[in-house]
């Protein structure tokens, strides 16, 4: 049988061209001008936060999202509570005493989750993939939550003791307790250290629960990848696209050197046009000081590009750090 065009040899690759490493010297290049330019610049000013409402988080009504920071999202439908890439470590880097520190705490502590029943991982970068944090959900009272992995990762997981996990090649999908979680495709890399590079998979997620259809784009560069998903999903989405796409908008300059990776805000906004999402958030921005636009610019940037285009601010929204959006259940559920 022939295997999938994004595999290759030793690894993977993205659909719609393939991801070519920088340099060390386009890395240095980046840095020195960054420097030169006094970049990021502080923020304007601070990133909103606000108290989660942990009594309507812990009481199972929903469905809604909770913005935790970064790229974890706590998500409640079909009955689950579904964690998207869990960071609550100080830094995302794999020292303790050096990489990118957080600039605002976790919106929701670990220590007051509701019990999780998934933790969806986009892939093996340090700021999506922590495994103090992943450990410390693993040892929830309770049991376990079974984390959905791309290829590859499995087995990483297993070797450090999280032994709930299951893996999934893009299009390929699991069924928990009556929801199904589809891994999908993204245009990304992976990479731990200096010798594992592309050697796992990475992607998004499409999650289908009878009260709300959610997608999370992971970490991403724009590419034909989310037209093709709304086409792959037609079928299953006949009365309305995803009620909720948690979509990358941080984390884009200087886009000689992010394009390929990350998108800005404007490639943001075509995400949500291709998939045809009923409403989106905008998550990866406001945490941790990754590149070179200030911490609070991509949500100044959704707010002018959203005018423009005459979209309503309720399609395409930002959250406070620890805020909870209550979303409207699918067909009445």
């Amino acid at each position: 049988m022939s295997r999938p065009a994004h595999h290759r040899d030793g690894g993977f690759q993205n659909n719609h061209g393939d991801f070519e490493p920088k340099s060390l010297a386009d890395v240095l290049r980046w840095r020195w001008n960054a420097s030169r330019q006094g970049l990021p610049r502080r923020p304007e000013a601070p990133i909103p936060t606000q108290q989660p409402d942990l009594d309507f988080i812990r009481s199972g009504a929903g469905p809604a999202v909770t913005w935790v920071g970064h790229a974890t999202v706590l998500a409640r439908l079909g009955g689950l509570n579904v964690l998207t890439d869990p960071i609550f470590s100080e830094r995302a880097s794999p020292f303790s005493f050096a990489g990118p520190r957080r600039e605002q705490p976790p919106g929701v502590a670990l220590a007051d989750l509701p019990r999780i029943d998934a933790v969806l991982v986009s892939h093996n970068h340090y700021d999506h993939l922590d495994l103090a944090s992943c450990r410390a959900l693993a040892a929830q009272p309770g049991g376990s939550p079974l984390f959905v992995v791309p290829l590859g990762l499995a087995d990483w997981f297993r070797r450090r003791g999280v032994e709930r996990v299951v893996e999934l090649d893009w299009w390929q999908q699991h069924t928990l307790d009556g929801v199904d979680i589809a891994l999908v495709p993204a245009q990304h890399w992976s990479a731990r250290g200096l010798a594992d590079r592309m050697k796992t998979l990475w992607g998004g997620f499409a999650v289908f629960a009878p009260d709300c259809q959610l997608f999370f784009a992971g970490d991403t560069g724009y590419s034909r990848d989310f037209a093709d998903i709304r086409e792959r999903f037609a079928e299953r989405q006949r009365d309305g696209g995803f009620d909720i796409a948690l979509i990358p908008i941080g984390a884009y300059e200087p886009r000689w050197f992010m394009k390929e990776q990350h998108v800005n805000v404007e490639e943001a906004l075509k995400i949500h046009a291709d998939l045809g999402a009923r409403r989106s958030l905008g998550v990866h921005w406001g945490t941790f000081e990754l590149t070179d636009e200030a911490l609070d610019e991509p949500p100044r940037q959704l707010a002018r590009q959203r005018a423009a285009l005459g979209m309503a601010e309720d399609d395409f929204f930002t959250l406070a750090i620890g805020a909870t959006r209550r979303l409207p259940a699918r067909n009445g559920s």
